[in-house]
């Protein structure tokens, strides 16, 4: 008689007659499993620093590409707010914040 495993079985099973037989005797039933250990790397491992690494560095740049669109906007609004303005005085001295497009 042979015994086959269903698919999807997780643990070894004993046959019911090698049982009952092992049972009335009182031998003991010696269950023997092979497992194979996966050769090479371990992906799962590596991938994950790599992975949060990665994440870390592109927020950074995310970061600094923010900063730099917020001077830019700042500085283009000074300019159009100093030109808006014109020359500033304050106690006889006069500031002129841009140079006029008149020179």
């Amino acid at each position: 008689m042979t015994y086959r495993d269903p698919p999807g079985i997780i643990a070894p099973h004993v046959p019911a007659d090698v049982y009952r037989r092992a049972e009335a005797t009182g031998a003991p039933v010696v269950i023997v499993v092979h497992t194979t250990d996966p050769n090479g790397v371990p992906w799962r491992r590596i991938l994950i620093p790599l992975a949060i690494a990665g994440a870390a560095a592109l927020g950074g740049w995310g970061l600094v590409v923010a900063l730099c669109a917020l001077l830019d906007t700042a500085t283009h609004t000074f300019t159009v707010i100093a030109g808006a303005a014109g020359p500033i005085g304050v106690g006889g001295i006069t500031l002129r914040l841009t140079r006029s497009k008149h020179l």
